[in-house]
């Protein structure tokens, strides 16, 4: 009735646009949920806080005794 000939086709464009869209939200978005990084130890944040001289040799040593012992 209000149908024309031009628009007998459009239906499946709609299909085809979800599909897409659902498509590229499974493929680009899940591969991303996996990626949790591993949790750092107290240790190993020392470590790094030594190594870019963020802190002295000696605080260092104070604070590695001092995890060493709460283990």
């Amino acid at each position: 009735m209000f149908y024309d000939h031009h628009f007998i086709g459009m239906h499946w464009i709609w299909w085809l646009i979800i599909t897409a869209i659902i498509l590229l939200v499974v493929f680009d978005v899940i591969p991303y949920r996996s990626r949790i990084e591993p949790e750092e130890d107290a240790l190993d944040i020392l470590k790094k806080r030594f190594a870019r001289g963020e802190i002295e040799r000696e605080e260092f040593e104070e604070r590695k005794q001092v995890l060493k012992q709460s283990k």
